[in-house]
């Protein structure tokens, strides 16, 4: 069965993420596959904000493995103590980075990316579990808002979980 989504595509970031969180909701609430959740999601939040790159690794045998995504190919493999997702799955907080360059230990999966945001997912026992992690071509890419919708809808992920 093909799902569509709704949204304004000029609205304020608020607004579509109070659009399509409720739609992500009903996408996922009937299935309980976690990688085709995941893969939707993806595919929903690349379609609204069109992000370079958009996806999600979990954590596995000691690192974060690749799972679905939206964009360029990326890295496979990233260890917990590595780059923006490394340190945002370990430290269990959001990560806003501006500028990735700037980063300490950024992993550069892709040159294009300039600006990056990560919202680590817990298990219901709030054990970390993967990423969410979004890239910019644009410098300081990511605000508050996106820390908040983008928190809503990995929020909605970990009911499933």
């Amino acid at each position: 069965m093909a799902e569509s989504i709704s949204f304004s595509r000029d609205a304020p970031l608020e607004e579509r993420y109070a659009e399509i969180t409720p739609q992500i909701e009903a996408l996922i609430a009937d299935e309980s596959d976690v990688t085709a959740n995941l893969a939707n999601v993806a595919a929903v939040l690349k379609e609204a904000f069109d992000f370079l790159w958009v996806g999600f690794y979990l954590a596995k045998d000691g690192e974060l493995v690749l799972g679905p995504f939206q964009g360029p190919v990326a890295c496979t493999r990233i260890g917990f103590d590595r780059g923006v997702c490394g340190h945002s799955f370990s430290n269990q907080e959001i990560l806003i980075v501006p500028n990735v360059n700037e980063f300490p230990g950024h992993i550069a999966c892709s040159s294009a990316a300039l600006s990056e945001i990560v919202i680590p997912i817990f298990d219901r026992s709030r054990k970390p579990v993967g990423v969410l992690d979004v890239d910019s071509d644009r410098l300081n890419a990511f605000s508050a808002a996106d820390a908040t919708g983008l928190a809503r809808i990995v929020k909605l992920i970990e009911e499933k979980l």
